[in-house]
């Protein structure tokens, strides 16, 4: 394969199952650690610092707000300097920001490791792994992003459960530590040894949003424009709901009257439903358009949380909602990736991650706090309802994405050789 006219020769890249089980393992265990452990931890945060829960999500939802602003610049580094380097070192600072939560005594340790933690989280989660794979097999990436994505899904699955289980022989503060020296140990091997060493598409010039449509068809001018403002709203409010969720959807399941046991089960089976979704994905839809897949993948959002609410507590409902909701957050994890490598193309595409991520993330910060307080003043089925809103709206702008793109003849789409 070639990129910008480099032969590419890696192993990695000429093979890549490396690249993908690689960092197939560091993204389970980093959003596990980074990510949905705080879910489990929270309430003994709570009680160890002795405040309101509302300071415990305000930290995590700063954290959120600082790692939206940081996302850009993240981004702009991995596409200059590559994502060997800053992967590896991103997971080392991850691992001291682990390590500085756990020692955190009060407001501002406690908010300052947050920050951090988010922050650094840019240099190692999805989007940088996606770029990664980008740099590693340009244009053809689809195909290795819904592979990551199917190993990606079991990180809520395993973290969760193991969270719990931890929690019962120790405290968050331990767990945080083991969980800080177990990424790292893990991690900074496989990105150091099997990442690509450079970075992508050198050769070929950046589209603007002036110019005209490049020989490959990219989008540019008024098309690239729409696309990106329609595409930014939909992982936006698809942002609020799933940051939302990732906190909540434990409390939200018991409020609607299932036990602790039962909403485990029910939030254990989210993660297999994305997995399932992106290995459907994977075997049969290499030949869809990545925007069909997103107005599709988006739909299924609202429509499992419109389950849940008529559902009124029925565990027969109960289950199609998290099968519907895992599978749409399955296909949007691929959604994220593929969707602008189709549109804009390969060159930047790091930094253009990062932007797509950067309007909404004052929405996606304030998602668990938010939703928190309407779940004391607004009650179980209105605040339910705003996500059903929330994720409809975002499914229609993926929709009107889909029809756009189609009308204006640049659905270029090629299935990867």
């Amino acid at each position: 394969m070639t990129i910008a006219g480099h032969p590419d020769t890696s192993p990695v890249s000429q093979g890549g199952i490396g690249l993908i089980l690689a960092l197939g393992a560091t993204q389970v265990a980093g959003y596990g650690a980074l990510y949905y452990a705080f879910a489990v931890l929270a309430p003994g945060i709570t009680r160890s610092l002795g405040w309101a829960a509302e300071w415990t999500y305000g930290g995590f939802a700063l954290g959120l707000l600082a790692g939206g602003f940081a996302a850009p610049f993240a981004g702009r580094l991995i596409d200059k300097y590559g994502t060997r380097s800053m992967m590896s070192i991103g997971c080392v600072l991850a691992g001291l920001s682990l390590f500085a939560l756990s020692k955190a005594e009060g407001l501002v340790s406690y908010y300052a490791a947050m920050i951090a933690l988010e922050v650094v989280s840019t240099l190692v989660l999805y989007d940088a792994a996606f770029t990664a794979l980008t740099q590693a097999h340009g244009a053809n990436a689809r195909r290795a992003i819904s592979k990551l994505t199917l190993i990606g899904g079991f990180a809520s699955t395993l973290f969760w459960p193991l969270t719990t289980v931890l929690l019962e022989q120790a405290d968050w503060r331990a767990i945080y530590q083991i969980y800080a020296l177990g990424y790292v140990v893990l991690a900074l091997p496989l990105h150091l040894l099997l990442l690509p060493p450079g970075r992508a598409a050198r050769a070929i010039k950046p589209i603007h949003p002036g110019d005209a449509p490049s020989a490959d068809g990219y989008l540019a001018g008024s098309a690239r424009q729409r696309a990106f403002v329609l595409l930014a709203l939909a992982f936006s409010l698809q942002g609020f709901v799933v940051s939302a969720m990732s906190v909540h959807m434990l409390t939200l399941l018991q409020g609607f009257g299932f036990s602790a046991a039962l909403a485990v089960t029910f939030g254990a089976m989210v993660g297999p439903s994305q997995v399932t979704g992106r290995l459907i994905e994977m075997l049969f839809g290499t030949n869809v358009p990545p925007v069909t897949t997103a107005w599709v993948s988006g739909a299924l959002m609202p429509l499992g949380f419109a389950l849940l609410v008529f559902g009124g507590g029925t565990a027969a409902l109960a289950g199609p909602f998290a099968i519907a909701y895992g599978v749409s957050m399955g296909l949007s994890s691929i959604v994220r990736g593929t969707v602008p490598l189709q549109l804009f193309g390969p060159v930047g595409y790091g930094a253009m991650l990062g932007k797509l991520s950067a309007p909404g993330l004052a929405i996606r910060a304030a998602a668990p706090l938010a939703f928190a307080m309407m779940m004391e003043r607004a009650g179980l089925a209105a605040s339910t309802g705003v996500l059903v809103a929330l994720s409809g709206t975002a499914a229609l702008a993926l929709l009107l994405l889909a029809r756009g793109v189609s009308r204006s003849g640049t659905d270029r789409y090629r299935s990867p050789t």
